[in-house]
């Protein structure tokens, strides 16, 4: 516990216990000394009886070193939970022998007759009182209206989430939009107040011009905008497509690519690096970290991180720094753009990610493209799976990824190979793992850390913009 800062001291009265809740010590630094003192008490001979002399007590004291850092429990200790029953009589009953198996058991073990005990599935995360300061009705002005909640998702709402009037669109639907929502305009025209914010819009006007279907990573690696200012601007030039081959991007106004059989290079590709000893490296050899993990989650006993800095709409209208900015690292052009990775995958090079979500005009590698090409000229139907490409060809395409990237760690990590069979046989073993496995990977993937602060993985823009 003292070698990680994040981490807090537990105190277990029980610790034999496992249903014992222990009490969590904040760290805290100090300038403090650690003393030794010794109390010497020196008798002194007693001529008479009927005198007591006193003894000759001394003190000696020794700094022994410098204390910097200490522990204080401050919180309540009552958060405990026994595993008890309560009889019809009141009588409380310990199950511990019945729940608890120390040893291996028989099936009559677990075939007993038991009464109900449900443990509960989280305690508070507080540990401390916390005063509610209870704010009075707001006083709205007059003609104000409430916003509109759906009932569906009424718990667990602290407001209505902010409109950013983006327009969703199923594979299904039989319309697309050819310009956007007026609202959307007017949100875009508040915060558009100074040149930057002009050009910025100029150059993702260009960028559709050149390419009518952009993924928001692919956006934020060619221009640099702020991510608060894209989410403002994107519903202003482009729709969302929610399903089908071109699911989780941006294709702009009044181009459907349903119906243009050369739109199937701006497909999507959902790309996982496989990993397990039937691929020849296990989880922990990988050189790629998953972005998020839920073992990383053990709260109350870490320290509750820092939020990030919240942006202001005075920062909004300033540009958000990009421009006037004394002693900024980045220059003006280049401060929020992500490298060309995020989006672009490259024979020899690694994903930043284990999940990514590449176009298929993306994959810049002759081999790919010759898959992607197999039925230039003879596209028959768009298909809600495979768009206008042949059937099957995401599942070819993550193969031939998957063995390039075997490639690339054998090359990196000979020793993780050395009892494995020949390339050949990794080649016909993947295969015959098709990109149906991807339930087993996403089980495996929760054994890597997060990265810190990693902008790679596709982000689910749904709740952005409704």
């Amino acid at each position: 516990i003292y070698t990680d800062p994040a981490k807090r001291l537990e105190l277990y009265f029980r610790p034999k216990d496992p249903y014992c809740h222990p009490v969590c010590a904040n760290r805290f630094p100090t300038s403090t000394m650690l003393l030794r003192v010794r109390r010497r008490t020196k008798k002194k001979q007693q001529l008479d009886t009927e005198e007591q002399i006193q003894p000759e007590v001394q003190f000696e004291m020794e700094i022994l070193g410098i204390v910097t850092t200490v522990y204080k429990f401050q919180g309540m200790s009552d958060f405990q939970y026994l595993a008890m029953h309560s009889g019809p009589d009141g009588k409380q009953t310990s199950m511990y022998d019945k729940v608890l198996m120390l040893k291996p058991e028989k099936e009559e073990f677990f075939n007993r007759e038991l009464p109900l005990y449900i443990p509960p599935p989280i305690f508070s995360r507080l540990d401390t009182p916390v005063d509610y300061f209870y704010r009075p009705d707001i006083q709205h002005r007059e003609g104000y209206n409430n916003p509109q909640v759906s009932g569906e998702n009424l718990i667990g709402l602290s407001r209505a989430r902010r409109p950013h009037n983006a327009i969703f669109v199923n594979f299904d639907d039989e319309e697309i939009p050819a310009k956007p929502l007026d609202a959307a305009v007017q949100n875009w025209k508040k915060v558009c107040t100074n040149p930057v914010d002009k050009k910025v819009e100029e150059e993702l006007r260009k960028l559709f011009e050149v390419r009518p279907v952009w993924s928001r990573n692919a956006v934020k690696a060619n221009i640099s905008v702020h991510p608060d200012k894209l989410k403002l601007l994107l519903p202003c030039l482009a729709y969302y497509m929610l399903t089908g081959p071109w699911r989780s991007l941006w294709v702009r106004f009044g181009y459907d690519p349903r119906k243009h059989p050369e739109a199937k290079i701006y497909q999507v590709l959902d790309f996982r690096i496989r990993c397990g000893m039937k691929y020849g490296y296990a989880a922990a050899d990988m050189p790629v970290k998953a972005k998020r993990s839920t073992y990383n989650y053990s709260l109350p006993i870490t320290v509750k991180k820092q939020g990030s800095h919240t942006v202001s709409v005075h920062d909004l209208k300033q540009g958000l720094g990009t421009a006037g900015t004394s002693g900024a690292k980045k220059l003006p052009s280049s401060r929020y753009k992500l490298k060309e990775s995020i989006y672009i995958f490259r024979e020899g090079a690694l994903p930043p990610y284990r999940q990514m979500f590449y176009q298929l005009c993306d994959l810049n590698v002759e081999s790919l493209q010759k898959i992607i090409h197999r039925n230039d000229g003879t596209e028959l139907e768009c298909t809600e799976r495979d768009g206008w490409c042949l059937a099957k060809t995401s599942d070819d395409l993550r193969d031939s990824m998957s063995l390039m990237i075997k490639q690339i760690i054998r090359s990196t990590r000979p020793a993780l190979f050395s009892n494995t069979t020949s390339s050949e046989d990794g080649k016909e073993q993947l295969a015959y793992e098709s990109g149906e496995d991807e339930d087993d990977e996403e089980e495996e993937e929760e054994d890597f850390k997060p990265s810190d602060g990693s902008e790679n993985e596709m982000e689910t823009e749904i709740l952005d913009y409704v």
